[in-house]
């Protein structure tokens, strides 16, 4: 991406993957390669994840496998916190652990509380292969957290049990994009 270009603006609305859809359960792979076809896969992250109004976006929620997610995320304070991370790695997740209600671009529509914790730390790279490091607080952790579960395979309806689980089952067996 240019420097000062918006994220997204060149990219396309890719369709979202669903909760049934197989990509969403399996780990990711490793990016290796850091070129121009990177680079439209971030910009088209950017843009779904806009065009469906989220503050994250994991590749394998629009079909592809790879270790990549952007945001675009307020932390507890309304500060905005903006960007990508290529392969990422949560190096810490700790802190008070705060249950909160979580929502999903897969799973449109539906939220339940999610307990996560209330700092994270996120390594990885940017589309130029440059490392990074993320801090996050407040609901812009519990946004680190979410994307680099997708990655790892899970969603966070695998973090539910007892009743919350069983109250959203029900709502996804009643939700129009279920099958």
């Amino acid at each position: 991406m240019r420097h000062g270009s918006i994220p997204g603006a060149r990219g396309r609305v890719r369709p979202l993957s669903l909760l049934h859809d197989p990509v969403l359960h399996a780990p990711c792979g490793d990016v290796t390669d850091f070129g121009p076809e990177l680079a439209a896969l971030v910009e088209d992250l950017f843009a779904t994840m806009y065009a469906a109004q989220g503050v994250g976006l994991a590749a394998n929620q629009i079909g592809v496998p790879l270790r990549v997610f952007v945001y675009d995320c307020p932390d507890d304070e309304d500060v905005r916190h903006l960007g990508h991370i290529v392969n990422p790695r949560l190096v810490e997740a700790d802190g008070v652990v705060i249950r909160g209600p979580e929502g999903c671009l897969s799973l449109p529509g539906l939220e339940a509380g999610t307990e996560r914790y209330d700092h994270a730390v996120v390594e990885g790279f940017t589309v130029t292969g440059e490392p990074v490091t993320v801090h996050g607080t407040g609901f812009f952790a519990r946004c680190l957290q979410h994307e680099c579960d997708h990655l790892e395979g899970t969603v966070y309806a695998d973090h539910l049990t007892g009743w919350r689980h069983r109250r959203l089952m029900r709502q996804i067996s009643r939700s129009s994009w279920h099958r």
